[in-house]
């Protein structure tokens, strides 16, 4: 089938659905609008109701939502070996036997441990073991504790976040206990986590009534890294620990995955520490010595917690295993970057956006089936992409996408909405990512416009160029680069479209923009003006926000601008099948040295004179009359200051009009002004260029 009759199948489909429009009754298209935004509720709440201070889980689709969750922290998470940096000192069931006490845990031999643990050296001690009744070796553990050189933690917990394990006169006594510690180098630290949903998947909330939590308390008071922890309610990041050959020691047994990981954490059973015997207190030591000790329970059926992995692994581990990875965390620099609150209502508007446009094709099943299980495949993968780079997807609603858009897609179909309507929002979306959005509108009525061909205009160029972003782009990773090429890029893009402006290209970190095309605007010389300065504080922004974002990043260079005023040859050029609509001219080549004219000047925005006189401002100041590389015939130059001295100003529109006629007189003006404003780099290449000028009163650039 020819191209023209495919337009003429496509222009059929459209009309019958807007045919259909126009039938359809109010009230079949109100519950249109109503289906529309159920299934935006889906796409963004699925996982979780909106309000209330507790999350109220949304019916159906919550256990699919975790049960992604789980799957997307199992697969992504980190392979490790077992961690050094973190000891677990446990009661476990042997110990508990042989110590002949099981509830509560024996103090005594608490005590005993944590007296010898003082002398081993180790970073920080964490007790997660509840003080909240009395025993006969209370007065020896609060001892004990006073006494600790090393900083410990001491487990705490109240009864407004721990409900259920705690009451009132458990509490009293767990103040009383703590008020004996105050003043030493153990303090309370709370051990609470959260099981929202049945498992413990992120960390817990900060509540103003609890102390620190047990890891953070432990790493301040170690001097470990937290700071990048502030705050933080993220996910906890868990790893799989690998197997270790054990698979050697299980072969030929019918077992579980749970009975072949290799626990994360070296456990060592309390009794090592009670009694302990001088022939292996020495290496005992050395396993101690500037690790992070965790000390509590490690029982079969007592203090289990159910993780992302639970329905993976079948293993339910202690629950100071979950706070040996929230210090492993925090020792890692591991903060999982949460999804914007923004972010998500944007993807559930496209979700739902993408179902609308995809129903009003009116595609046969042989198409709209692939087309489904590619888009569950999207919507499923996003967020497993997502989770693989450390970002937070926790909350992130990856089956309420699928519902969501087959709910708006049967809608939609079922109403059979408006095709034109669609596609001259979606051309006047996709055309305002280039140009003006006034202008898209009007080309959107006269195709005409973007016709294949070129004609001369007068336009206003801008063109801008990052410094030294090829070198820095060498030094750190790929994805770090596009990242930060694609914001870079946004921030100059929304300069331009601001300012009424159409992008040409980008060339790299090069950003090619021009006014007077396809559309002149009277005002379009200031438009650009303001454009080249706001460009240049675009990329002062920029800077700003990647040291922010990253201190260890490469600096960035400054953004610098080239203006020029003259003729081009604007319009589309290509072919049938492939066009662009762009400038091509002596003009663009003007601005595009001046741009890179401003290094050797230690400049920001330079600017002809041909392009200034257009523009009708009066903050321009002339900085010289300068021959660019590969040009004979020199060019006047300007730039924007907007706060410079008014006297300083027309001192130098003085010096550049005495140049030819009176030059020492222009050069002494030059040197007053720019001895005053010493950290002004371009003044000071002024100054210096002006004693440097051939036959024809300019400078040469190298």
């Amino acid at each position: 089938m020819t191209d023209e009759a495919n337009k003429k199948k496509r222009g059929g489909l459209i009309a019958r659905g807007w045919r259909s429009v126009r039938e359809a009754g109010k009230v079949q298209l109100v519950a249109t609008c109503l289906l529309l935004l159920i299934a935006l509720f889906f796409a963004r709440f699925s996982w979780v109701l909106p309000g209330g201070e507790e999350p109220t889980p949304t019916p159906l689709t919550n256990a699919a939502e975790r049960a992604l969750f789980d799957a997307r922290a199992y697969f992504a998470a980190d392979l490790v070996e077992q961690d050094d940096r973190i000891i677990l000192v446990v009661y476990d069931d042997e110990a508990l036997i042989n110590l002949e006490q099981r509830s509560p845990l024996p103090r005594d031999a608490l005590a005993e441990a944590l007296t010898n643990l003082d002398q081993m050296g180790a970073k920080a001690v964490g007790i997660d073991i509840l003080f909240d009744q009395p025993q006969a070796d209370d007065a020896l553990l609060i001892e004990t504790l006073r006494s600790m050189q090393t900083p410990t933690a001491v487990g705490y917990a109240n009864i407004a976040t721990n409900e259920s394990d705690i009451v009132y006169a458990q509490q009293v006594f767990l103040e009383e206990f703590m008020a004996e510690l105050e003043g030493t180098n153990s303090r309370p630290a709370s051990i609470r986590l959260d099981n929202t949903f049945g498992a413990t998947r992120i960390w817990p909330s900060i509540e103003p009534e609890l102390p620190p939590l047990l890891g953070r308390a432990m790493l301040v008071d170690a001097g470990g890294p937290v700071e990048r922890f502030e705050g933080y309610e993220g996910a906890i990041e868990y790893r799989r620990a690998l197997r270790a050959g054990l698979d050697e020691e299980l072969e030929g047994e019918e077992t579980g995955q749970a009975d072949i990981e290799e626990p994360l954490f070296q456990s060592l059973s309390i009794e090592l520490f009670t009694n302990l015997d001088p022939a292996v207190g020495d290496y005992i030591a050395q396993q101690i010595e500037g690790k992070y000790v965790l000390i509590g329970g490690d029982i079969v059926d007592y203090d289990r917690v159910e993780t992302s992995f639970t329905s993976w692994t079948g293993f339910e581990p202690a629950g100071l295993s979950v706070h040996g990875e929230i210090i492993a965390q925090m020792l890692d620099g591991k903060v999982l970057q949460p999804v914007p609150t923004w972010m998500l209502w944007a993807m559930a508007v496209l979700v739902v956006t993408t179902a609308v446009l995809t129903a009003l094709l009116e595609w046969p099943a042989s198409r709209l089936v692939p087309l489904l299980f590619g888009l569950a495949a999207l919507f499923v993968g996003i967020p497993f992409a997502l989770h693989f780079r450390d970002v937070d997807t926790y909350g992130l609603p990856a089956v309420g996408w699928l519902i969501g858009w087959v709910i708006a897609f049967t809608a939609v179909t079922a109403a059979a909405r408006s095709a034109g309507a669609a596609q001259r929002s979606f051309a006047q979306g996709a055309l305002g990512k280039y140009i003006p959005r006034d202008i898209a509108q009007q080309i959107i009525d006269d195709p005409d416009l973007l016709s294949l061909g070129g004609e001369k205009r007068e336009i206003y160029v801008l063109f801008s160029d990052l410094e030294g972003f090829t070198k820095m782009s060498h030094a750190i990773e790929p994805e770090m680069v596009a990242t930060l090429l694609n914001r870079y890029l946004e921030m100059l893009s929304e300069v331009v479209l601001d300012h009424g402006g159409v992008i040409d290209k980008f060339v790299g970190d090069a950003v090619v923009a021009f006014w007077g095309a396809p559309i002149a605007r009277p005002d379009d010389a200031v438009r650009a003006a303001n454009a080249g300065y706001a460009m240049w504080k675009a990329g002062e922004g920029f800077r700003e926000e990647v040291a922010a974002m990253d201190p260890d990043l490469p600096k960035i260079g400054k953004t610098r601008v080239g203006l020029h005023y003259g003729e081009a040859v604007i319009g589309n050029f290509g072919g049938a099948t492939r066009i662009q609509y762009t400038a091509l001219g002596d003009s663009m080549n003007t601005a595009a040295r001046l741009e890179a004219a401003n290094k050797p000047l230690e400049s920001n925005v330079s600017a002809s004179r041909e392009f200034i006189e257009k523009s009708g401002l009066d903050w321009w100041v002339p900085m010289g009359r300068i021959v660019l590389r590969g040009r004979a015939r020199p060019v006047d130059i300007l730039q924007p200051m907007p706060d410079f001295p008014e006297e300083d100003r027309r001192k130098l529109v003085e010096a550049a009009q005495l140049t030819d006629s009176n030059h020492d007189v222009a050069v002494q003006l030059i040197d007053e002004v720019a001895a005053m404003h010493p950290n002004d780099l371009a003044l000071r290449n002024y100054s210096s260029r002006i004693r440097n000028l051939n036959d024809g009163g300019a400078y040469v650039l190298g």
